[in-house]
Parts: structure tokens; C-alpha cells; sequence
């Protein structure tokens, strides 16, 4: 009888092209556990910016919400919080993102959609009605009109007779990866990178706890890129936004304790445990040895995760919960500092409030009864996890290297350099899904039909008429001489050279410019971009 011959087992790579072997040993690793891990809350910080991690405080759970009305929202917030929700994080819809108020012809068939829509400051009071402002942590996924909506509720606060240098929270203010991985953007890259530094410098001076910027991978990676470009591209255009900060005059250590980061958690558990290990070394490398700070929380790499939306399915969504459940697992032993988880719905809808309650739910049984949250860095020391740590650390510092080479990050942004990466590791990935190289369950493999298990939340189409019905009625009221004032004031600090935006832009908003008024006010001056022909 002749004995079955064994077949040879397929290759097996991590979505960044790592080869995965069968078994890790200890010369595997080649860590030197002084030099590369250290001690949580001590450089490198590989084992985690804080000495206990969460055995002192568990990481924010901030849910990112928003859709159709500020009210509605604010109905949804407070649902949240009373749950148990320990940080607010704003979705705002396209028109928002792009400049545009809810009654301009462009926002047509988009208000409310993706998030919620604000104009006006009468839209961000209704957005925070009964929460007061200087007691909560709010993040605020925007970018083109950041300093806008920045603008918005620091005046809000004002208003609700906060002290605005204790306000807590985060705008995410990353432009460049607008221009490659999103498209969200509005006018050309450098008056864009001037407006996000400009923002950077204002809160240096006058909003001390609050995160100016949050560097984004989370975009990056949901554009097709693998863990290592998504660090090494989010690094990239992080050492152009510090660059820009030190021309403009600010000390590293004036404005870096404030940067941080946004990155995306998927499913390949190990390798993203290693992702967020490989970025905080790198990082405390960088601003260390490229810009000599002295301040070690300059050096500390603080990001919030979001699960990944890409990796949700619209075909048995149900299995989402499952999925958002192991990457979250993966931001929380990779050592998150807040964590967004998604809703099983969202690859079909925006989340209804049952979908967004197991979301958090899902955070919170992680915190209290998986143990995970006990130790420091648990998976350190982890022969496979160091040697996945180190060779991610390496492709990313590859990555860095080339982009230094092409003229930093701006320039690799102009010349299609990002895009076309992010392009073709995409295409990798679909067709090994496509050759069922990679299993993704209910959709090449395992496959069941029917329609979802559950109700998607639905939006009154009356939306937009009420919008501008609100909006004429803002406008009608305020003081026009003071609103012309304000928005040629504006004007001419974007004509000037290196002038400031911030202030400018406050003093619109307390005359009840909107956010689309604001935003003209900038095309005018800048032009806006088109990819395939620059400005226009």
C-alpha cells in the first residue's frame, strides 16, 4: 500500500506581505527586550504610552454618530452616554465636510446622510443641547472646514459659559490624506496645509487639552492600504504637518504633547496588535532623533481605533458583530487609547440605536469580563507577535525612506505617489478574495441568502426642505453689516501671506457667518482643487 503523499502547505502572508511560518521560535523574535520594549509609559513606548495602561482607566469608549438632524443626534447622544458611552465623536455629513450649508444646490440628496448637518451655530447648540460642553470629551471627524466647526463650538462654549482652555477633545484636521485616500477636500494642498497648521498654532495658544490634529490612518487603510502603509503614510504626512508648525514658528514641544492619531483595526488579529506596538516605537523615534524633543509626551504616539468598516459585509451582516468584536480585541491588546466599534448595519445603513447599543456593549464586556484590560501589552514577549512587531517597524521605515526620497509627504500627495500604493494594494487584496486566497464568510465562502435579520434605520426625505427652511430664517435674523464685516476680514487674511485664520474665522462665526459662507470665503481667495488639473 502506498502511503498518501503529504501536500505541501500553501503560502500564508499578512496582509502587508509578511511571510506567516508555521511555528516561532525565540531567535525568531530578535528583540532585545531593553532597547526595543522597555517598560509601558516609558520610551520606546512599544509596551504602551502609560505605565499601568488600563488597570488605572479604561480606554474612552467614544461611538462616532450622526445623521440627520442636530436634534436627532443630540437624541442619540444622550441615549449613549446614559449607556454608558464615556466620549462624544460627531459624524458630520458630506455637505458639512465639503463646505457646503444644507440648502446649497450640491448638498442636494446628501443632508443628514452620513452624518449630521451643520450650517449654523443655532445647528451646533441644537447638536449639544443639555450637554454641557466643559464637562465632556468630543471628537469631531472633520477636516477641509475644521477650523470652522472648531470655530463653532469654541464659540458655543462661550456661550455656555465654559472656560474654553479646559475643553476637552479632538478635531481631526488631517487634509493631506483627503487628497489620496478620501476626497474630501476643498481648496489646494498647501493653503489646505496651511489652514490645518493654522489650527494647530491656535490651539497651542489658547485650547492647551485640546488634540489639534488626528493624523489619520483609519481613511488610509479603509482605501485599500495594508498595515504597513497605513503607518507609514499616516507618518508621513505627520512629519509634514510638524514640519509646517516649526516654520511657523511654534517649539516641537509647544504643539507635539497635543498630536494625535486615528487608526483602523481589521481582522488579522496578530498583526494588528503588532501595527500599533511597530507605530509607537517608530513614532518615539521620530520625534526624538528627526525633531529633538525633549518633552517625552511629545514622543508618546495616543491614537483612537476604529473598527473597520471596509472589512463589514452587507450579506449576513449579523456576522459584523463577530468581526467588530475581534478587532476590537486586537485596538485593545495593541493598546488604544479610545476606541470607536461599528455597528453590525453599516455596511446596509446608518446604525439604528439596537445596532449601536451592541456596538458599545461590546466595548464594555471587553473592559469588565475578558481580562484583557488587566496587564500591560499582554501579548508582549509573544515569539510571532515581536517577530511581526519587527518586521512592520522595518517596512514602515522602508516606506518613510522612499517618501523622503520623492520630497516628503505634499509632494507624494501631487505627484498620485499614495494613490497609486493604496490602488494597488487594493486590487491585490480583491483579487485574492476574488481566487479565494482569502476567505471572507457569507461572501466567497459559507454563503447563505435572505435579507438582513433586522430593521436599517430610514431617513425623512422632508429633511432638506426643513433645512432650508431653517437656514433662510438664520439668515433673515442677524446683523448683515457685522456678517460682511466678518467675512471680508476673513478675506484678507487668506490674501495675506502667513496671516492668521483662526481668529477670523471665530469672529465669522460669532456674526452668524455659516459654515458654507465661511468656506466661500476661502474658495474665493484659494481656488478650489481638481485632481486632474490642480486648482481651479
Amino acid at each position: 500500500m502506498t502511503a498518501k503523499k503529504k501536500e505541501t502547505p500553501a503560502e500564508v502572508v499578512t496582509t502587508s506581505g509578511i511571510e506567516v511560518k508555521p511555528v516561532y521560535r525565540p531567535e525568531d523574535a530578535a528583540v532585545d527586550y531593553g532597547r526595543d520594549l522597555g517598560d509601558p509609559g516609558a520610551p520606546p513606548f512599544t509596551r504602551g504610552v502609560y505605565e499601568d495602561m488600563y488597570r488605572g482607566r479604561r480606554w474612552t469608549m467614544r461611538q462616532y454618530a450622526g445623521y440627520a438632524s442636530a436634534a436627532e443626534t443630540n437624541a442619540r447622544y444622550r441615549y449613549l452616554l446614559a449607556q454608558g458611552q464615556t466620549g462624544l465623536s460627531v459624524a458630520f455629513d458630506l455637505p458639512t465636510q465639503c463646505g457646503y450649508d444644507s440648502d446649497a444646490p450640491l448638498a442636494r440628496g446628501e443632508v443628514g446622510r452620513t452624518g449630521v448637518a451643520i450650517s449654523t451655530l443655532a445647528d451646533m447648540a441644537a447638536l449639544f443641547d443639555g450637554i454641557p460642553l466643559a464637562e465632556v470629551s468630543t471628537s469631531m471627524t472633520i477636516n477641509a472646514t475644521a477650523p470652522t466647526l472648531l470655530a463653532t463650538y469654541v464659540v458655543l462654549a462661550q456661550r455656555q459659559g465654559a472656560d474654553t482652555a479646559k475643553l476637552r477633545g479632538t478635531v481631526q484636521n488631517d487634509i493631506l490624506k483627503e487628497f489620496f485616500a478620501r476626497g474630501n477636500y476643498i481648496y489646494p494642498p498647501a493653503p489646505s496645509l496651511r489652514l490645518a497648521t493654522d489650527l494647530i498654532r491656535y490651539c497651542a495658544a489658547n485650547l492647551p487639552a485640546w488634540n489639534s490634529i488626528s493624523i489619520s490612518g483609519y481613511h488610509i487603510r479603509e482605501a485599500g492600504a495594508s498595515a504597513a502603509q497605513e503607518v507609514a503614510f499616516t507618518f508621513a504626512d505627520a512629519i509634514a504637518y510638524v514640519e509646517a508648525a516649526l516654520e511657523a514658528g511654534l517649539d516641537v514641544d509647544d504643539f507635539a504633547p497635543r498630536l494625535s492619531f486615528f487608526f483602523g483595526a481589521h481582522n488579522n488579529l496578530l498583526e494588528e496588535v503588532a501595527k500599533f506596538r511597530a507605530a509607537r516605537r517608530i513614532w518615539c523615534r521620530l520625534m526624538a532623533e528627526r525633531f529633538g524633543a525633549k518633552n517625552p509626551r511629545s514622543m508618546t504616539l495616543r491614537f483612537h481605533t476604529q473598527t473597520a468598516g471596509c472589512t463589514l459585509t452587507a450579506q449576513e451582516p449579523a456576522n459584523n458583530v463577530v468581526r467588530v468584536a475581534l478587532q476590537a480585541l486586537a485596538a485593545v491588546l495593541g493598546g488604544t487609547q479610545s476606541l470607536h466599534t461599528n455597528s453590525r448595519d453599516e455596511a446596509l445603513a446608518l446604525p439604528s440605536e439596537e445596532s449601536a447599543l451592541i456596538a458599545l456593549r461590546t466595548q464594555q464586556i471587553l473592559a469588565h469580563e475578558s481580562g484583557v484590560a488587566e496587564t500591560a501589552d499582554p501579548l508582549g514577549g509573544s515569539y510571532y507577535v515581536e517577530t511581526l512587531t519587527a518586521e512592520l517597524e522595518a517596512r514602515v521605515e522602508e516606506y518613510l525612506r522612499t517618501i523622503e526620497e520623492r520630497g516628503g509627504a505634499l509632494k507624494a500627495v501631487e505627484s498620485g505617489y499614495f494613490a497609486e500604493e493604496i490602488a494597488a494594494s487594493a486590487y491585490a487584496y480583491q483579487k485574492d478574495i476574488e481566487a479565494k486566497r482569502r476567505i471572507v464568510v457569507g461572501v466567497n465562502e459559507y454563503v447563505t441568502e435572505g435579507a438582513p435579520p433586522f430593521e436599517t434605520l430610514r431617513l425623512d426625505p422632508a429633511l432638506e426642505r426643513a433645512r432650508a427652511a431653517e437656514l433662510a430664517s438664520y439668515r433673515e435674523k442677524r446683523d448683515r453689516a457685522k456678517w460682511e464685516e466678518a467675512l471680508a476680514a476673513l478675506g484678507e487674511a487668506a490674501a495675506a501671506e502667513g496671516a492668521p485664520l483662526m481668529e477670523p474665522t471665530l469672529a465669522a462665526v460669532e456674526a452668524e457667518a455659516t459654515v458654507g459662507e465661511i468656506s466661500d470665503t476661502l474658495r474665493a481667495a484659494w481656488g478650489e482643487y481638481d485632481k486632474t488639473r490642480g486648482a481651479a
